[in-house]
């Protein structure tokens, strides 16, 4: 790697061991602008914070660990309604609540240009979330959006994924021959599996579920891919099961199964974790089941070739606001992150009390004043300027050939 950018290497080296053919397409994403960048590097965001700053001796709680507002978005949860919260929790752990509300500040910052917003309106935008924030800690009762009662941006996602049919979605991921399904194989959204092996470990891990669960049919294995999805997890082992469900072709299910790495903002605390979970899956889907008002249908932690993973029911990407729609429009891009200030706010009271994390009080207490959310925004402008340099550094070293070169070295 020699040649290369600091800041480069250390985004290669946070990749190591990933699929050479996801983390290409992670690498190229990367390169394409600075809030992609953001998106996929929130290890090196991390390094960029004052650690010993007191804003960071905030409250702890249960946090998603990568707040941003592309981690925001529509599922269906086990009781089979569809709930608008939180969707990833790979970087979940017990730390102060402003870390994610850091993160979250930067990612409008740093996504301001691509959206069209100005000066004023980027400041307008942070201000609301942080309004938000603020008004629903201070009221002190977790909530969520209500689907009767959503308005606006919200109340055209949510019906949208409640009109949506079974089949619609698997149509998205599959196609019928001769009467049952079988996933498609794209280069888009899914790849074939690494080797002729794995389609029997998958099988033989399904049918343990099913026995386990008493529904042997539901978790019958059909068809198996691995997934192309998400940015920082691109590359890290992911499948997509297609199953019999409750019957072909338009009662079948599609699972995500998702390795579950360590957190990197365990490592970037100074303090230990007061809770020991079993595995990184098992962190991950705990906090979830906390910090979400309901949890996504068929959440479980499972372990897979001995490494631990997380499988749930598949959440497709079309159920987010997509924010490219409103660049220029900051009234519409204001009420989105309205929401979203008060759906991390309440997770984190509801993520209060829980495996050492600080009582619903403290944050109250905490968000009281005033002085936190001024340096919420000088600690986000001050990192986001050091992730834009970064990503300049980066586009350079891809550009001219050296990121290719390392992972051919590195990877190959």
């Amino acid at each position: 790697m020699a040649g290369m950018h600091g800041s480069t290497r250390k985004v290669l080296a946070d990749c190591a061991g990933r699929d050479v053919v996801r983390l290409t397409l992670k690498l190229e994403t990367l390169r394409r602008d600075p809030f992609a960048f953001f998106r996929g590097t929130n290890p090196l965001f991390l390094e960029y914070l004052p650690r010993d700053h007191a804003l960071f001796t905030a409250p702890r709680t249960l946090i998603c660990g990568d707040l941003h507002f592309e981690n925001f978005g529509v599922f269906k949860g086990d009781n089979r309604l569809v709930y608008f919260d939180v969707n990833d929790f790979d970087e979940a752990c017990v730390a102060p609540f402003t870390l994610d509300v850091v993160r979250f500040v930067a990612s409008i910052k740093i996504a301001a240009p691509g959206l069209e917003l100005a000066g004023v309106d980027t400041r307008d935008v942070v201000r609301a979330f942080l309004d938000a924030y603020q008004e629903a800690i201070r009221d002190g009762k977790p909530r969520w959006i209500e689907r009767s009662l959503a308005t606006g941006v919200f109340r055209s996602l949510l019906r949208r994924a409640m009109r949506r049919t079974r089949a619609e979605l698997l149509d998205r991921f599959s196609r019928i021959r001769k009467g049952s399904r079988r996933l498609k194989i794209d280069g888009r959204r899914s790849l074939p599996l690494p080797s002729p092996g794995t389609a029997p470990r998958l099988r033989r891990l399904l049918a343990e579920l099913g026995r386990v669960a008493g529904q042997r049919r539901f978790y019958e294995l059909l068809d198996a891919g691995r997934r192309i999805a998400g940015n920082g997890s691109l590359g890290l082992e992911r499948f997509l099961l297609l199953t019999t469900g409750r019957g072909s072709p338009d009662g079948n299910f599609v699972l995500d199964l998702k390795f579950a790495a360590p957190s990197a903002v365990i490592d970037w605390l100074t303090e230990p974790q007061a809770e020991r979970w079993r595995d990184d899956a098992v962190r991950v889907v705990t906090i979830q089941r906390i910090l979400q008002a309901i949890s996504p249908a068929l959440l479980r932690p499972v372990r897979f070739d001995g490494a631990p993973f997380v499988l749930k029911e598949l959440q497709p990407s079309i159920d987010r606001l997509d924010f490219s729609r409103w660049c220029g429009k900051p009234k519409r891009i204001r009420e989105a992150v309205q929401g979203m200030g008060h759906v991390a706010a309440w997770a984190h009271l509801r993520g209060s009390g829980h495996d050492g994390a600080a009582s619903g009080e403290s944050l109250q207490s905490f968000v009281a004043g005033n002085a936190w959310r001024r340096d919420t925004e000088r600690i986000a402008e001050a990192a986001n300027g050091r992730m834009l340099r970064a990503w300049r550094d980066y586009a350079a070293d891809f550009d001219s050939g050296a990121v290719a070169a390392a992972v051919a070295v590195s990877f190959g």
